[in-house]
């Protein structure tokens, strides 16, 4: 990504002139001048917490070039990240990374591999005990209590105690994590990096107190009196059912429920024949989770296709690979049981049929097409939801907890909500629901009225030049064989992180959507010597702009790759 060689300047693709004349030659003014104008990279756009990717990986990037030590900017790489997101190691290892998809790199050789760089940063404030910034150094004297340990619960009372509140977390559980800890295998997410990375946060002066079910062991209504606000973050733990005759057998269980004893230890028993009902994370992590306890068979059945499935496509190859039997296009009827336990599932063959809500085609019965199958066990991981036993007054009806735009519970006053109790989704959007909460609270405790801020101007790939930029592989993390799996490591991580070679190169693909990084073109480009670099280069110093001397002939706009300059 170094400086355009002027002899290539003939063959620069641009955007196109907007009406200006080449300066030089006693050109006529347009009367225009450039400016600089951030804007929004896709990534941060596509990010639910929208945290600073372009500035954490540009830090990396160039530290060379500004001979930074490259463990400096590791260090300003996780302060950048942790300062919206306070879990890089966790969500470095199972969030989804919608913001990969939205990058403007994707129109070249593919998008940068932001979720591995989260996850390599995230270890490293591990494993150098970086320590997060405070916002305030003010003591403040609101309590709020925080209901859950999950994501959400953590993201705002994190953002809260940074601002100087005194924060209680109750987790009706007896380790921290929600369905971070109690949803997802250890596989997939190490318990020493949950328990690293919540203590961090809980050193910054949070209580916790766990074992307590907010509705069952301690009314609601008692933290109403005791604290000035309340947050619930509590999980969706509660499985659905099939309402299908026979799931009321001994070996039936929910994908929730069924999670939930395996990663708090107890054993189960789910024999040779194992059917999974379902096409999300839950599905995937049931399946594979029960080839782990010895299952010989287990079989998927998902009621549309494979393009349907909302699990996370790493995770549904992952299962290809382990041997995973899917059947596409498949309900159950009725499961047959002898005495008390399951022994067969009667099932409907489906079709595709027009699409419903969701914009997923609905599976329709064909019509006596139907099927038998033998089984051991089943888990249905169809969906699920809270449980609000105790809880009542916080929803209506099947409708879960309500929030404003804002965060705020619709049926309580002082009271906020955010995560899988108002709507299942990703971890991502889990904190950054609670980040929102704790910057409302913030602004009702000093007397502000929270308001939406102005919409940022995205820059996308038609307003990037590609051409400037080298191609550069990206970089895969690595996955251990299928053999090396089971056994002795079946609970073992098997994603390796990428090399610190493979994530500096990784690095360096980024883009700058949006934001100067030094290549220079400007400048190169001014004949009318209008544009001036800054006498020592420095990380984040940009150019500046001598109007007095400009033509206004647009030169600059046009080949700046990044489309961070403008005319006006």
């Amino acid at each position: 990504m170094g400086l355009i060689k002027k002899k290539k300047k003939k063959k620069l693709k641009t955007r196109g002139s907007v009406g200006g004349a080449s300066s030089g030659g006693g050109a006529q003014d347009s009367g225009r001048r450039p400016y600089h104008l951030e804007k929004l990279p896709p990534c941060s756009g596509g990010c639910p917490q929208g945290t600073n990717i372009r500035a954490a990986l540009m830090v990396v990037a160039q530290a060379e070039k500004y001979e930074t030590p490259q463990g400096e900017a590791y260090d300003s790489a996780w302060k950048l990240w942790t300062d919206i997101n306070p879990i890089p190691a966790i969500c470095g290892r199972v969030c989804p990374h919608p913001c990969e998809d939205a990058c403007n790199r994707s129109g070249k050789e593919g998008g940068v591999a932001i979720n591995s760089f989260e996850q390599f940063v995230g270890d490293w404030g591990l494993e150098k005990g970086l320590e997060y910034s405070m916002l305030s150094d003010e003591k403040r004297d609101q309590k709020v209590a925080v209901i859950g340990a999950g994501p959400a619960g953590i993201g705002c009372a994190y953002h809260l105690v940074r601002l100087g509140y005194k924060v209680t977390i109750f987790e009706a559980f007896d380790h921290v994590g929600g369905m971070l800890r109690y949803g997802i295998p250890s596989y997939r997410m190490p318990r020493d990096i949950i328990d690293a990375e919540y203590q961090k946060i809980l050193d910054l002066g949070i209580e916790l107190k766990t074992g307590v079910s907010i509705g069952k062991d301690k009314p609601y209504e008692e933290l109403q009196k005791e604290y000035d606000a309340i947050f619930v973050g509590m999980g969706a733990h509660k499985g659905k059912k099939l309402r299908c005759p026979g799931e009321d057998a001994d070996n039936v269980f929910d994908g929730a429920e069924f999670l939930n004893l395996i990663n708090s230890g107890q054993s189960v028993e789910v024999g040779d024949q194992v059917i999974v009902i379902g096409g999300g994370d839950t599905a995937i992590d049931a399946a594979r989770v029960s080839l782990r306890l010895g299952a010989k068979k287990v079989t998927i059945l998902y009621r549309r296709t494979r393009n349907e499935m909302p699990a996370i496509e790493e995770e549904i190859v992952a299962a290809e690979e382990e041997g995973i039997v899917f059947h596409f296009l498949a309900a159950p009827i009725e499961i047959n049981k002898e005495d008390d336990r399951a022994v067969s599932m009667h099932c409907q063959q489906m079709e595709l049929g027009e699409p419903d809500s969701s914009g997923r085609r609905r599976p329709v019965p064909i019509e006596g097409d139907t099927f038998t199958i033998e089984i051991s066990s089943v888990i249905a991981a169809i969906s699920q939801e809270p449980d609000f036993e105790g809880l009542e007054a916080l929803h209506e009806g099947r409708d879960w907890v309500k929030v404003n735009e804002f965060g705020e519970e619709a049926k309580n006053e002082n009271s906020y909500a955010g995560g899988d109790v108002t709507d299942l989704g990703l971890v991502t959007i889990a904190l950054q629901q609670g980040r929102l909460a704790a910057e409302t609270m913030h602004k009702r405790f000093i007397g502000e009225e929270p308001k939406a801020g102005p919409e940022p101007v995205m820059i996308n790939q038609d307003k990037m030049i590609f051409d400037h930029y080298d191609k550069a592989k990206r970089h895969e993390r690595h996955h251990r064989d299928v053999a090396d799996r089971f056994g002795d490591k079946s609970w073992d991580e098997i994603v390796e992180p990428l090399s610190e070679e493979e994530l500096l190169e990784e690095a360096r693909r980024c883009m700058s959507c949006g934001y100067c990084f030094d290549c220079g073109a400007c400048w190169s480009y001014c004949q009318d010597n209008a544009i001036i670099k800054p006498v020592v280069p420095e990380h984040g110093q940009l150019y500046t702009f001598k109007h007095e001397f400009c033509t206004g002939c647009d030169k600059c706009a046009e080949v700046c790759p990044c489309g961070f300059i403008e005319m006006r």
